[in-house]
């Protein structure tokens, strides 16, 4: 039964849903990952499921096409160059936070363990998914399939302890802006330009609407994606800094619209791509090595976030902003989107007294939150997971 492919999706996809229901019912508190990857792992550790049963559902191949160079593409088109302007400090507190963790990580996990171990954690932590897989693949086509394991654990686990701390954080900081609000010091923060004005960015897309097709977009994302593979064989760059790069400068010169792969309704079939070829990751993994890797992964994940909170409050001193708001943008690397929009959201309504103070909240504190997460998810921890892995 299991050997049918349209079965064997199911089953994993079954798998991911409830992982996806858990985290929506606790607000992201529980990592889908974490209830996807650890349910799979049990499932096939007692003998309830085959170990060939990713293979046989076919969709590591849809992973592999539409989950790799193409979605990294698709990541660039979602940078937004004129919030990355205004709101650079966000974008520099951020990348502190992922370099000192690095820096952490590289010297003490090294001293504890070794290179490879502190290279596989590195990726995971400071930023997402992606990440996750660049440091996979690298680990996987270098021999060191039992490393796969510490990455994995940490992309699973890092939001049980991110999330927390940047809400309460982020929730002390709300607290001081409703004290402001009451003493009428309250300044806001969060204008989009000098004058206090929204700025949206115009249409560069080439192309007209009416050919805006999902086949068309798709194909367009299939050439940036073609092309970085191409660049990735024959240049020392590797493809996933370089599908970043065509991604970016796609959205800047017109190439492509903004979320390239949402318009083309292909994103989520390619985000399931990449879950399944994560979860088939763990084929190799047994319970020994499981709980053998779990002291280097704790180890990195005490380092890491002590590296990120260090880089967030040195770069808020830097910057003269209140740590308590720039320790937070720093630890969305530990869970990205939509887990720092969550946040905001959670804080500004636990905080708020009314509509209206929980509106001037959430504005405040919304921008800096997203700009944060995609500046680590999307660029930071790829780039130095491409570049790290490559020094194994």
């Amino acid at each position: 039964m299991f050997q049918e492919p349209v079965v064997a999706a199911m089953v994993i996809l079954g798998l991911i849903a409830v992982g996806e229901a858990i985290s929506i019912a606790t607000k992201a508190r529980v990592p889908m990952l974490f209830i996807s990857l650890m349910g799979y792992l049990v499932l096939v550790w007692t003998g309830v499921l085959p170990k060939s049963l990713i293979e046989d559902s076919g969709f590591v191949a849809v992973g592999t096409v539409l989950g790799t160079a193409p979605i990294i593409v698709h990541m660039g088109t979602l940078i937004p160059m004129r919030s990355i302007k205004i709101q650079w400090k966000a974008v520099v507190i951020a990348l502190l936070g992922i370099l000192l963790a690095s820096v952490f990580i590289l010297t003490l996990i090294t001293l504890l363990f070794d290179y490879e171990v502190a290279v596989a954690g590195i990726g995971p932590l400071t930023g997402g998914i992606i990440a996750l897989l660049v440091t996979s693949e690298g680990l996987k086509e270098l021999g060191l399939v039992s490393l796969v394991t510490i990455p994995v654990l940490i992309m699973a686990l890092q939001s049980l302890v991110g999330i927390p701390l940047a809400t309460n954080l982020l929730r002390k900081y709300a607290l001081k802006i409703r004290s402001g609000m009451d003493a009428g010091t309250y300044v806001s923060e969060c204008n989009e330009n000098e004058k206090g004005e929204k700025i949206e960015e115009k249409d560069k897309f080439f192309l007209p609407e009416k050919y805006r097709s999902n086949l068309i977009l798709l194909f367009l994302l299939f050439i940036g994606g073609a092309l970085a593979v191409i660049l990735g064989k024959y240049t020392i760059i590797p493809y996933s800094i370089w599908s970043l790069i065509i991604g970016v400068t796609g959205r800047v010169i017109g190439f492509y619209p903004d979320r390239v792969m949402e318009r083309a309704n292909a994103f989520t079939v390619g985000m399931a791509g990449i879950l399944f070829l994560i979860i088939v990751m763990m084929n190799d993994i047994t319970f020994s090595m499981f709980l053998n890797y779990l002291p280097q992964v704790l180890a990195i994940l005490l380092l890491g976030v002590a590296g990120i909170v260090l880089g967030g409050f040195l770069g808020s001193k830097l910057f003269k902003w209140d740590p308590l708001k720039g320790i937070p943008v720093a630890l969305t690397a530990t869970f990205g989107f939509p887990g720092d929009y969550i946040v905001c959201e959670e804080v500004s309504r636990s905080v708020g007294r009314n509509k209206e103070e929980e509106q001037k909240i959430f504005d405040e504190i919304l921008t800096p939150m997203l700009v944060g997460g995609f500046t680590t998810v999307t660029f930071g921890s790829v780039v130095i997971a491409s570049i790290l892995i490559k020094t194994l």
